[in-house]
């Protein structure tokens, strides 16, 4: 069997320099020098170009070096991207594409001609026919989407051949493995073994697996995950590919016509046909009001004339302020984070306000906009309405346990919750009180199951 590991790294460009360097030691230092020592471990990996800077400017060049030298040597395959991660698919093209190339612009800076992606990874792996589109435009010859994109169900996929987009010429789409992501993502798997168990009779199968994540999910977000990442590196029960390589083992490609989604995409965000309902939630009134702000911060930036001295000061602010993380922690399902809202909104209105030809009204509606946003957070924080929309999240760090998890002994269970348990112990220490609460709603959930 096949498997091809790809690792999304990303920090905002708002990020502090203690959570960069920080992330870096925990993260990123450990999982490019684990690969370093393993020749035959690959991975696909989106690097934003805003955290390339972000490391240069904090002295981590060293990750950056160790990261060109994984590509040298053929270990890294590199992904297309955003530079300041925004979430495309609610963005105009032009945005897109400016994105895009400042993205290729900046990491070429760094990776040099190493640096010549393949396939596109769009922010939160948002996918709608827009980003294919664009996408299939600018020549890259895949796009990642997450599971559920292929019919809105899980496991029904096939996993030994290809998929090319619909009506799109020599595009193709990979589909991220929902199930084993999410098991290894949420620390329910620990250890090769577990792994191996949920696939069952596919590790003696021709199939290929896609497990898609965060890169932070080793050694920052799950202390210790790290090493049963290089752990199932060293086995070799699983072939390491770079998503490209899976074009050399595997031909013919059926014709798909994706669903809009991201891979933090529910069933019932299908089902209300709100697939972006992180992001946009039309029931969300702060939501609402960031979006009137952001498209009133693109307009009034995009009237300006490129011959104008301030043109390119006031473009590199808004591409700046167009990070999709403002929005996720708006969400409340269950993330939610007023300095994180506040500080997008902060740079969309310091946008309209630092354009000199930009007429009073869509200033004064700048303001007025940034003032309603943090108004609307606080009341929402204020009332309780914050924690009540959490807790009726589904969010996927909170799952139930399946089918699947029953099958296991007692004994891993009790490691699983060890694991879970130190884990909540380091949130707690680290002041991230929501996530530690949610891994306790998760290790009870584990302890009815052993009652």
């Amino acid at each position: 069997m096949y498997w091809i590991n790809f690792l999304h790294i990303y920090q905002p460009p708002t990020q502090k320099p203690y959570w960069i360097k920080r992330v870096a030691a925990e993260s990123y230092n450990k999982l490019t020098k684990g690969l370093l020592q393993n020749k035959e471990a690959k991975a696909t990996l989106n690097i934003n170009a805003c955290l390339t800077e972000l490391l240069i400017k904090n002295g981590r060049q060293d990750i950056v070096k160790n990261i060109k030298t994984l590509a040298q040597r053929g270990q890294i395959e590199f992904t297309a991207s955003a530079k300041y991660h925004p979430f495309l698919p609610l963005i105009p093209k032009t945005e897109i594409i400016r994105q895009i190339r400042l993205n290729t612009q900046t990491n070429q800076k760094y990776f040099g001609r190493l640096y010549q992606p393949q396939g596109f990874f769009s922010p939160e792996m948002a996918y709608s026919r827009k980003i294919a589109s664009i996408a299939a435009e600018l020549g890259y010859t895949w796009v990642l989407a997450d599971e559920l994109a292929y019919n809105g169900q899980v496991n029904q996929m096939p996993h030994d051949q290809l998929f090319q987009v619909q009506g799109l010429k020599n595009l193709y789409v990979f589909f991220r493995e929902r199930d084993a992501s999410f098991k290894i993502l949420s620390a329910q798997v620990f250890s090769p073994k577990i792994l191996y168990d949920l696939l069952g009779q596919r590790l003696k199968s021709r199939e290929y697996l896609l497990t898609a994540m965060d890169g932070e999910t080793f050694g920052h977000h799950r202390p210790g995950l790290e090493e049963m990442l290089f752990q199932l590196y060293a086995e070799k029960k699983l072939i390491s590919l770079n998503l490209s390589e899976v074009f050399e083992h595997f031909v013919g490609a059926k014709k798909v016509q994706p669903l809009d989604s991201t891979w933090a995409l529910m069933k019932r965000d299908l089902k209300n046909k709100t697939p972006f309902s992180r992001w946009r939630n039309p029931k969300n009134p702060i939501h609402l009001k960031q979006w009137r702000l952001t498209n009133l911060a693109i307009r009034e930036a995009n009237k300006i004339s490129p011959n104008k001295k301030y043109y390119g000061k006031i473009k590199a602010m808004l591409d700046r302020s167009l990070h999709s993380d403002q929005y996720w922690w708006a969400s409340a399902q269950p993330w939610w984070s007023i300095e994180m809202i506040e500080g997008g909104a902060k740079e969309l209105m310091e946008t309209v306000l630092a354009i000199p030809t930009a007429s009073p009204g869509p200033k004064a509606e700048a303001k007025k906009l940034y003032q309603e946003i943090l108004y609307a957070s606080f009341a929402w924080q204020r009332s309780g309405k914050v924690d009540q929309m959490a807790r009726a999240s589904d969010e996927d760090v909170t799952q139930r346990i399946t089918r699947k998890e029953t099958q296991l002994s007692k004994e891993e269970i009790k490691k699983i919750i060890q694991t879970l348990e130190k884990q909540m112990q380091t949130a707690a220490a680290d002041l991230e009180y929501e996530r530690a609460a949610q891994i306790k709603n998760r290790v009870r959930e584990l302890k009815e199951h052993l009652a």
